[in-house]
């Protein structure tokens, strides 16, 4: 699954969203395999029509889950190890979502404020928005958390039903249109 390559030490990647582009710059030097593996999806387009699946306003965006529950399948178990923490989760840096220690995949999430409380818990930013911080801002945050404690999606269903279960129950949710590493 993994390519394994090594991304460049800076570079950015523009997400197309139903809402409008934003860029996000990445510092390999910050979390070096978070870097990798974010640079790994991008090339290979899983970001592409994939939901802004848990929206909380005044603390994050999270997204990173294919539509296609054999793509989200393919990719559940590929797990990362941590990297140190050496920025903090203020307003616009992108952080793995995870599970407990070693267990990042392809879930991410833009910080909305300064969550420097995620700092000793393991959340390593890789990188931040520096272009359109306006359009993540405005993704649909109606839903709220994720089931079973809130009115959201839940994770496990969109990991078996992908897409079709979020347009059918969730059809506001914002999405990406495309992801692509700029030169």
């Amino acid at each position: 699954m993994s390519m394994g390559q090594t991304a460049p030490a800076t570079f950015k990647a523009k997400f197309e969203t139903s809402k409008g582009d934003f860029v996000v710059e990445v510092q390999r030097d910050w979390a070096p395999r978070g870097a990798d593996r974010f640079h790994e999806l991008v090339t290979q387009g899983f970001f592409d029509d994939v939901r802004f699946f848990r929206v909380i306003a005044g603390f994050m965006a999270q997204f990173g889950i294919h539509g296609d529950p054999k793509i989200a399948s393919r990719w559940r178990d590929q797990r990362i190890q941590d990297d140190v923490v050496k920025q903090s989760n203020k307003r616009g840096f992108v952080s793995y979502a995870m599970a407990g220690p070693n267990t990042r995949t392809t879930q991410l999430f833009i910080n909305f404020a300064d969550n420097s409380g995620l700092d000793s818990q393991g959340f390593s930013p890789f990188g931040m928005v520096v272009q359109g911080m306006e359009v993540v801002d405005s993704l649909h945050a109606g839903y709220g958390e994720g089931g079973p404690r809130g009115r959201g999606p839940d994770q496990g269903r969109i990991q078996r039903e992908g897409n079709a279960y979020l347009a059918k129950d969730f059809p506001q949710l914002d999405y990406i249109v495309k992801a692509q590493i700029l030169e």
